[in-house]
């Protein structure tokens, strides 16, 4: 049995199998299969050689007609190793000698070849290793992309290893047969872990070399709740961790009760309770859930998990179905946040060094105005379905919120002009994610609405940590003192200009934290719907004069870690049954 500790990003617990997804750009681990296996792996060898070498002769004749016979030589050259029985045969041999996975043997042949090519003194092969990694990346693009796709035909219930996983493969999961997932890489407000919550099945990241180490069929347990995953357990722990199943199970139950009672203080103080979602579909969870509307729809994962952009028309399609869903509770929309993810940066000509920090969000679609306009209009033409809201993201500058209501008020007028319906008085408000905007909040609430306080990113910039790096994950801290008074600072501008303000990061979603929040006066939370059952326990067990109390002692703390000990004490003398307490036990891997 070996324990491996990590960042938990979904909460739950999972026991099963493992299906383990590699991917073309890290080192494939060594795994062995069964010997009647070996001819299966054989042939997929055969298949991704064959496909590979087709996709080769059809890059060759385009690249005569366009580049001429000098660069189609190249690809020539490709296809010529391919088909050299030295290279292949010793890849089908390794599978037999050693029982190994088609992926290991090829890319440990193309290790050799390239070493036996870096090694000959000719600079015109010490060239060629370039070319051999080249082909390397190209045959396992079919291996691991062939094998990536079994994840749609598991036949039994697994639990999903992997290096890293996409927004597109995460959002592909069979709920009914993926039963959480565990990556080597990733941080608590990545994209993947938001899809993870939004699935509603455990997850854990930031594991490191684990896809390395796990076999494919050996037995796991993953801990969403305490960010454990555990490698072949004793039955004594498998036990233990159905236990804590059983457990969680009545929980859930007991909170059902809860779905249709206001989210109200014991003193009389109503809190919004709002959901995140990423497609129209989910705003069915406001029904499930108890939800009083939705108050972050992020938009970019229209974008995440196609491979196209989204139309007019498909943005239209999933937000009208949002309003309609949501049957006249409001629905917040958030425009694109792209640019800093892998999607569009594998996409760019020139991709950005630091994209956190370059052409993202309500910059990205300044860049690409009429992307931006085809959003817009989809927006707009929904909210004549119902309460719609707009809102703009990582607005740093007034400058830059003035550009953006100003294009949004010349579509209205385009529209108007086609006689297409919207509504002229739909809310606009903005995300306040970067210490610029929270410490110029006074002058931002001139000029919208409403706030919606992002602390994912408020802790990134403010914090200058990276979110999605799990090298840095304890330096991630939503309780940081600074992060605190910028938070303050927000909702006291908006408390002045009579303006409306929500917080829609992932820390409102956990009950230390959402009482923190609600001492500090916030009245409106947006979290991922699966969490609004415990946050409305929460608010109806506990009055303004204790929260506020609460926020105070924490006003005093100069640390981060005194911040976050003392909120999670609260919370588990509080809750002990929703904050979860248990101890770690086991090594770590």
């Amino acid at each position: 049995m070996t324990v491996f500790e990590g960042i938990p990003v979904s909460p739950g617990v999972c026991i099963g199998r493992i299906f383990v997804l590699d991917t073309a750009h890290r080192r494939v681990a060594r795994r062995r299969v069964s010997p009647d296996q070996i001819a299966h792996e054989q042939q997929r060898i055969r298949d991704a050689l064959e496909a590979s070498s087709e996709e080769l002769g059809q890059l060759l004749t385009e690249a005569e007609k366009r580049l001429g016979p000098e660069a189609a030589d190249i690809f020539g050259f490709h296809r010529g190793l391919l088909r050299d029985k030295s290279i292949s045969e010793p890849m089908l041999q390794r599978v037999a000698d050693e029982g190994v996975v088609a992926e290991y043997a090829v890319q440990e042949q193309f290790r050799v070849v390239a070493d036996m090519f870096a090694q000959i003194p000719d600079p015109a092969f010490q060239t060629k290793v370039d070319d051999i990694w080249d082909l390397e990346r190209r045959v396992l693009k079919h291996l691991i992309g062939e094998h990536a796709a079994g994840i749609a035909r598991l036949q039994q219930p697994a639990i999903v290893v992997a290096p890293e996983l996409t927004p597109t493969q995460a959002s592909s999961f069979d709920r009914d047969h993926v039963l959480g997932f565990v990556t080597d890489s990733g941080g608590q407000t990545s994209h993947t872990a938001i899809f993870a919550r939004a699935l509603g099945i455990p997850a854990v990241v930031g594991l490191k070399r684990v896809s390395e180490v796990a076999e494919e069929g050996d037995i796991a347990i993953l801990d969403g709740d305490r960010g454990i995953f555990i490698l072949n357990p004793d039955e004594e722990t498998i036990e233990q961790y159905r236990g804590y199943q059983k457990h969680a199970a009545e929980i859930a139950r007991s909170l059902e009760d809860l779905r249709d009672l206001e989210a109200v203080m014991r003193d009389g103080t109503p809190i919004e309770l709002l959901a995140n979602i990423e497609f129209g579909t989910e705003a069915s969870a406001i029904r499930t859930h108890g939800a009083d509307g939705v108050g972050l729809f992020r938009t970019e994962f229209l974008w995440l998990t196609s491979d196209h952009e989204p139309t007019e028309e498909e943005q239209y399609a999933h937000y009208v179905e949002a309003v309609r869903e949501a049957r006249g509770k409001p629905v917040t929309i958030r425009t694109f946040d792209l640019g800093a993810d892998k999607y569009t940066q594998e996409r760019a000509l020139t991709p950005e060094r630091n994209p956190f920090l370059g052409m993202r969000s309500i910059r990205y679609c300044f860049q690409n105005p009429q992307m931006f306009k085809r959003q817009l209009r989809a927006i707009l033409r929904a909210s004549a379905d119902g309460p719609l809201k707009i809102m703009f993201p990582l607005i740093s500058n007034t400058m830059e919120l003035r550009r953006a209501k100003m294009m949004l008020h010349d579509v209205m007028e385009d529209l108007q002009e086609e006689g297409i319906a919207f509504d002229r008085d739909m809310k606009v408000g903005m995300m306040v994610e970067v210490p610029a905007a929270a410490l110029t909040a006074s002058a931002f609430a001139r000029e919208v609405d409403f706030f919606s306080i992002g602390t994912n990113d408020l802790v990134q910039y403010t914090l200058a940590v990276d979110r999605t790096n799990e090298q840095v994950a304890d330096l991630y801290a939503a309780g940081h003192p600074g992060v605190i008074r910028l938070i303050k600072e927000v909702i006291r501008a908006a408390r002045r200009h009579n303006v409306d303000v929500s917080c829609c990061g992932e820390a409102a979603g956990q009950v230390e934290y959402a009482l923190l929040l609600m001492g500090l006066g916030l009245r409106s939370l947006s979290v991922t719907p699966s969490r609004i059952p415990y946050l409305k326990r929460v608010i109806r067990s506990v009055d303004r004069t204790l929260c506020e109390q609460l926020a105070r002692t924490v006003g005093s703390f100069d640390s981060e870690r005194q911040v976050s000990a003392y909120l999670r004490d609260r919370a588990r003398r509080l809750f002990p049954d929703l904050v979860d307490g248990r101890a770690v036990e086991g090594g770590a891997g």
